[in-house]
């Protein structure tokens, strides 16, 4: 049977079991239906229309109550119903913009502090994957020395975003031959794409004097472009993974072990819908890995003032406060642009 069966009156009872449930952990039945005062429904239209939805594969039975629970179609069925109804709970809000209206916050403070709000109020886990800048152009490299054998790489890009790396100088190295190799890149790799470094420096004609003096030093070169590699490549931000531990659902310490493998290997990426244009919210099994089919995935785009892109993402049980989770992570993207 097709989603188009479904009555008005039983999507408002699947919406009212499926917010029964994520308060609870219990299955819900008949009665505590009828407790709440959106469903003005007799107790048997009630368990007449649940039977049905159970039948139609929105709802569960469990062996141990005669409630039910949503199953993978009816968690699908209350998503897109809360989206198209726009409900929402927005009482997060006013913290988010806290965070945001600082002065003082860059965007990537600002992203990171906002999801580590999320994962505290919601205890669920979060990932910030910010995308490579890879079609940026390349404005600017410098050297700057710190003390001790410590220095920083500093690379600027046509969209006026400001990459660094904190590098070791061996004791053995003069810091003046580290800057004059950099200051030969940036003469070479000034205004071409940072997807490029690797093929400009390996095909660029140079000067005999230029180019003896980085074959002596190609180990400095070498370190260098590795570490442009470093400054370039995405950038992830996982934060309260260990509110895993806090769900009912992650109580079998193997499931537990898996998932935080997949978590350390960054295997978890692979969910992380980070190229959409919009929401992406997998549900169980609709998600690439066996190790996350107890679990949703809700990931969010965002494009900040500099042309920088990324995405966010929230990922925790089924049993979601989704109407929580999907407005405030598309408040928060909504809100990077800001920073200017």
């Amino acid at each position: 049977m097709q989603e188009y069966l479904v009555t008005e009156r039983q999507k408002l009872i699947m919406i009212a079991i499926v917010e029964e449930y994520v308060k609870t952990n219990e299955p819900v039945g008949s009665l505590v239906l009828s407790k709440r005062e959106e469903l003005n429904f007799s107790s048997a239209t009630l368990r007449n229309d649940m039977a049905i939805l159970e039948e139609l594969g929105y709802l569960e039975k469990t062996h141990t109550s005669s409630g039910r629970v949503p199953s993978e179609k009816g968690y699908r069925l209350y998503v897109n119903e809360i989206m198209k109804r726009g409900k929402k709970d927005e009482t997060l809000f006013p913290m988010i913009d806290e965070i945001f209206d600082n002065p003082n916050v860059s965007q990537d403070e600002a992203i990171y502090k906002s999801m580590e709000l999320v994962t505290q109020l919601t205890n669920y886990a979060s990932i910030v994957h910010g995308r490579a800048a890879s079609n940026a152009r390349i404005k600017r490299l410098e050297f700057v020395s710190l003390s001790g054998n410590y220095a920083i790489i500093l690379m600027v890009t046509d969209k006026g975003q400001v990459e660094s790396k904190r590098i070791v100088v061996p004791s053995n190295v003069n810091p003046k031959e580290i800057k004059r190799i950099i200051q030969i890149l940036d003469e070479l790799l000034h205004n071409q794409l940072v997807s490029d470094i690797h093929n400009v420096i390996s095909n660029v004609v140079l000067t005999d004097e230029i180019k003896e003096f980085l074959e002596y030093r190609d180990h400095l070169v070498s370190a260098c472009i590795d570490a442009f590699s470093d400054m370039v490549s995405d950038k992830y931000h996982f934060s309260g993974r260990y509110n895993i531990l806090n769900q009912p659902e992650f109580k079998d310490v193997n499931k537990v072990r898996e998932l935080f493998n997949a978590i350390e290997r960054r295997e978890i990426l692979r969910v992380v819908n980070s190229d959409s244009l919009g929401i992406t919210i997998k549900i169980g099994q609709e998600n690439e890995l066996k190790v996350m089919k107890d679990c949703t995935v809700v990931t969010v785009p965002y494009e900040g003032s500099d042309g920088s892109v990324g995405a966010i993402t929230i990922f925790g049980p089924k049993r979601m406060e989704y109407s929580k989770v999907i407005p405030l992570l598309e408040y928060i993207a909504g809100n990077i642009k800001k920073i200017v």
